[in-house]
């Protein structure tokens, strides 16, 4: 999946923490979810759809997936 990402609004993960491992997400994208390292924003995003975002971020948190 692809998508523009120049209007990302990016916000750092609530839990993250000092230790300078931080994912950031944009969710004001139509169609798509988009991750980053926090360390190296003009680095590569991963950009997936709601629907996949969901099923993963459901998997974290009923242990499914393991972090």
């Amino acid at each position: 999946m692809t998508g523009d990402l120049r209007s990302a609004c990016w916000r750092k993960s609530t839990f993250s923490g000092d230790t300078g491992n931080c994912v950031e997400v944009a969710s004001n994208l139509p169609g798509l979810r988009a991750v980053r390292d926090s360390k190296v924003p003009a680095g590569p995003a991963l950009a997936v759809s709601p629907a996949e975002w969901s099923a993963f971020v459901t998997g974290l948190k009923d242990g499914t997936l393991n972090a």
